[in-house]
């Protein structure tokens, strides 16, 4: 096979993951803390009192830990597979905001926790544009990770034939 299009693929799925991973990881946490708000937004979208409750006490811990594996390379296709339903529901969730008009909802409601207090908030328009390039993002992880479905070898840790033959020079065959 060519080596070329495997080292192109493998970059790919690397930037991916830490790109998908940096952002959930940093969301999650950033919930964390305004847990209270993050549930009192929830209230105000379409999501049934019920479920805006299960999502605000879970969602920031498993943002969280979804972010931390897919950073360290640890399942990430599962992790990718993991992180499709959850960019869905925030494409679905922002969306509903849309459609309920741009002054109703200026912001995305706490999409990111505590950083908007320093960084800004994002509209649901853009928030919708972030959830369509991770979800694409971890479209690309699940689908083309070089790694088998289970792989649980981090990407910063070589396999034991790559570190031995990265000293050697390469011999080019006629």
């Amino acid at each position: 096979m060519n080596t070329g299009f495997h080292m192109a693929k493998g970059a790919l799925t690397l930037g991916s993951s830490l790109f998908l991973g940096l952002t959930l990881l940093v969301s999650g946490i950033g919930k964390i803390p305004g847990q209270a708000e993050f549930i009192d937004a929830l209230l105000q979208s379409l999501w049934t009192p019920a479920v805006a409750y299960f999502i605000g006490y879970y969602l920031p811990w498993v943002e969280a830990a979804l972010g931390v594996l897919l950073l360290l390379g640890l399942f990430p296709r599962i992790a990718a597979g993991l992180s499709l339903p959850l960019t869905a529901g925030f494409m679905a969730n922002n969306s509903w905001a849309l459609s309920q008009g741009i002054k109703q909802f200026p912001q995305c409601a706490f999409c990111f926790g505590i950083w908007e207090k320093w960084v800004g908030g994002i509209s649901p328009l853009h928030a919708l544009c972030l959830d369509a390039v991770l979800f694409g993002l971890a479209l690309i992880i699940l689908l083309l990770h070089p790694g088998g479905f289970l792989d649980f070898r981090p990407w910063f840790i070589k396999q034991k034939g790559e570190q031995n033959r990265s000293h050697l020079p390469s011999v080019k065959q006629s």
